[in-house]
């Protein structure tokens, strides 16, 4: 026989509710008002729905220490209070008027707990439209978890609706001000379907300024820049409507006026039925559409429990998906049919739609001819690049372009500069989009290749001099070649490609290991193609530094090529390197100051 058990309810200490929702639940304490709008909103939407022509409006009063808020909505009974204020987590929504429910705003039954978090004393006083016979009854709560309830005369309130007095905590009096309400007010409710005002003055500007009829496309135009301006505090570039009826979305999107990163975190705006939900939505627009910043108002998005920001749910995933794609048609609209406003907009944001083309070819196919791209002839599009070279080559960093970049267009050979983000992928994926375009990874075989070689005599006579040259760098991990190749003034090209500076960092981390860690990086040795000092038999400093008497002098002389190379192509300098150009100028400068004398006298 099983023992007899009693149930129990779990006793709830309000004050650190409210501490919780506080500093846990709300981000701020100004959400107070936001869900006394909801709750007047709420009851004006109940009792519409049984009495289409009630009246909708929710008034605000400010008061010296608190403030006064007045619906015309469905009210409450005396049991309503008991059932529905006295207990924690209940809603009204949920028990009445089911059909209307997606008309409501509030779906969690928090209600006016939120306003303990600026409020010492709630105090509610309803008349029901549902049962005109009840009296009013009023509702007075403390934030140490007590309250009243009593009923009161037939003419303490004779039409339907709800009074919500709240009086200010110690230290939450800023909070009640006339001016925070209204701009709190304006704020959270300026798209609410229902007369919302503050000490009189009207709150709501409906319709939305993107359904608004204008005189033309100008006023309608300007009048979306004075609202971008005012709610995100920035002229827009250009405006993008976000109308998508099939989600319950309604919106638009602004352009920003200046490129930002992709890492930036957006700020956009989302209203749910007229209230604003969030201004901070970074989860709505796909991670490429980081060049907008939109404002949409939504029936379908359900948001988190703190009605702060959106739920991740499939709806959601297909908002973003279908808002993406209104996006994308906006951008392929203007390459169709306004270049202008196309150049514009990707003289700013190139790299978004670089973002979003590189996993679109058809976007890739349609933007080629605009998309630019760095290249040995100067800034232009990978469509005209490849018409002028019957092969696209390109780098993979900038610093490997800024090597080659001079030399290779001296010599006809184009070059795209792929080290921006992005860029070579686009560039790999042009033969998708332009069949049977050759496109190839620039290395320095390829480089030396287009360059004319020294007639076979010549380099023979110079035989001497290219064996001291290549034994001077060999430790550096560097060979020598000689070609000619324009500019003239240009006496050596440093080049080399990843591989090599792989091979390279592998050698100076083993110099550097103890036997266990450098017999492990030995193990690791590649035959990749080494670095390559290129020197222009065409420049009258290498014709003379070839004939210098000593192989010392000629070392030396090599080892400031070199060193001047590096620089020139701006590479990072390791120790090595460093070391080596500063001897080479040290020894080049003794060798300037005593050119007939013994070196070590002079020093």
């Amino acid at each position: 026989m099983t023992a007899e058990q009693t149930p129990h309810t779990f006793q709830v200490d309000l004050r650190g509710l409210v501490d919780l929702l506080s500093h846990h639940l709300y981000s701020s304490p100004k959400v107070y008002l936001r869900e006394l709008l909801q709750n007047g909103v709420d009851a004006v939407t109940a009792r519409r729905a049984q009495d289409p022509d009630a009246p909708c409006r929710v008034h605000l009063h400010t008061v010296p220490g608190g403030l006064r808020v007045e619906d015309s909505g469905v009210g409450l009974t005396e049991a309503d209070v008991h059932d529905l204020l006295a207990t924690i987590g209940r809603s009204s929504k949920r028990q009445s008027v089911e059909s209307a429910r997606s008309d409501f705003l509030g779906q969690f039954g928090i209600g006016l707990l939120a306003c303990f978090v600026v409020a010492g004393t709630v105090r509610v006083v309803s008349r029901s439209a549902r049962t005109p016979d009840a009296p009013p009854v009023e509702w007075t709560a403390r934030d140490d978890g007590s309250y009243t309830v009593r009923t009161l005369p037939a003419d303490a309130r004779t039409e339907p609706g709800t009074t919500v007095h709240l009086t200010a905590r110690p230290g939450a009096a800023e909070w009640f001000t006339g001016e925070r309400v209204a701009a709190l007010a304006r704020d959270f409710g300026s798209l609410l379907p229902y007369d919302v005002r503050v000490d009189g003055e009207v709150v709501t500007d409906r319709p939305p300024v993107w359904e608004r009829s204008h005189p033309g496309a100008a006023a309608r135009a300007a009048e979306l820049a004075r609202y971008c301006r005012e709610r995100f505090g920035f002229v827009p570039l250009d405006t993008i409507d976000l109308d998508v009826p099939l989600a319950g979305v309604r919106g638009v999107a602004f352009v920003l006026p200046s490129a930002v990163s992709p890492a930036q975190r957006a700020g956009h705006r989302v209203h749910l039925k007229g209230m604003l939900l969030t201004d901070r939505a970074d989860e709505l627009l796909p991670d490429w559409a980081f060049f907008v910043r939109c404002v949409i108002d939504t029936d379908t998005l359900r948001p988190t429990a703190s009605r702060e920001t959106l739920y991740a749910d499939e709806t959601l995933a297909a908002v973003r998906d279908a808002l993406g794609d209104r996006i994308r048609g906006w951008i392929t609209r203007l390459a169709a049919a306004e270049p202008d406003r196309l150049a514009r907009f990707l003289g700013v944001h190139h790299l978004g739609v670089k973002t979003l083309a590189r996993h679109d070819p058809d976007l890739l196919r349609v933007m080629l001819p605009w998309l630019p791209f760095e290249t040995t002839d100067g800034r232009m599009s990978l469509e005209e690049f490849a018409r002028r070279h019957p092969t696209v080559h390109f780098t993979r960093t900038v610093e490997e372009f800024r090597q080659v970049a001079a030399i290779a267009g001296a010599q006809g050979m184009g070059v795209v500069n792929g080290g921006y983000t992005y860029d070579a992928e686009l560039v790999e994926q042009l033969p998708l989009v332009l069949p049977g375009t050759p496109v190839a990874e620039l290395d320095a075989d390829t480089v030396t290749a287009h360059l004319d070689t020294v007639e076979p005599g010549e380099e023979l006579a110079l035989a001497g001099f290219l064996s001291t040259a290549r034994a001077t760098l060999d430790p550096l991990g560097c060979d020598v070649a000689l070609r000619t190749f324009h500019p003239l003034s240009v006496p050596a090209l440093h080049l080399d490609d990843r591989s090599a500076r792989h091979e390279r960092a592998r050698e100076d981390e083993q110099e550097q290991a103890d036997d266990l860690w450098a017999g492990i990086l030995g193990s690791l040795r590649s035959s990749a193609p080494r670095a390559r000092l290129v020197l222009n038999h065409l420049n009258p400093l290498i014709r003379t530094i070839s004939t210098l008497p000593t192989r010392e002098l000629v070392g030396t002389a090599v080892e400031a090529l070199y060193g001047q190379a590096l620089l020139r192509a701006q590479r990072p300098l390791r120790p090595a390197d460093s070391a080596l150009l500063n001897r080479a100028f040290l020894d080049l400068l003794q060798w300037a100051t005593h050119p007939d004398g013994d070196r070590e006298e002079g020093r």
